[in-house]
């Protein structure tokens, strides 16, 4: 699992999770969860079961985030993601993420020809 940190003190304040982020020159993402785990209790579970959970991210360059994914430990479906309009072309964007089961899964947020890929486990509570 990636670890988080804490965002940069010039994007902090502005990115929902920045006390446990993760990113690079070009693009960072918040709301990882302590030690990169989430933990869903049943308000995070949706109709069909998936998990749904928000993330943050602060695009540094310029462009249209996507986000993919990929479960680690076991084949099955990949996340799906919504990435809303409204926030421009960078700064922070809010984006959700749902999971189709619980595991150890890959995502890779790609803005502007540059991408940012952590690791996390998520969990029901």
């Amino acid at each position: 699992m990636t670890k988080p940190t804490k965002a940069p003190a010039g994007i902090a304040d502005r990115l929902f999770g920045s006390s446990v982020a993760f990113g690079n020159n070009d693009l960072w993402v918040g709301g990882l969860g302590d030690g990169g785990v989430i933990l869903a209790d049943s308000r995070f579970v949706k109709s069909d079961g998936s998990i749904g959970w928000k993330f943050g991210w602060w695009r540094i360059v310029s462009g249209t985030l996507t986000i993919t994914g990929r479960r680690l430990d076991a084949h099955g479906p990949p996340p799906r993601a919504s990435v809303p309009d409204g926030y421009g072309s960078r700064g922070f964007q809010a984006t959700g993420v749902y999971f189709p089961t619980e595991g150890c899964w890959e995502v890779t947020g790609t803005v502007g020809g540059s991408e940012l890929t952590f690791v996390t486990f998520v969990l029901r509570t």
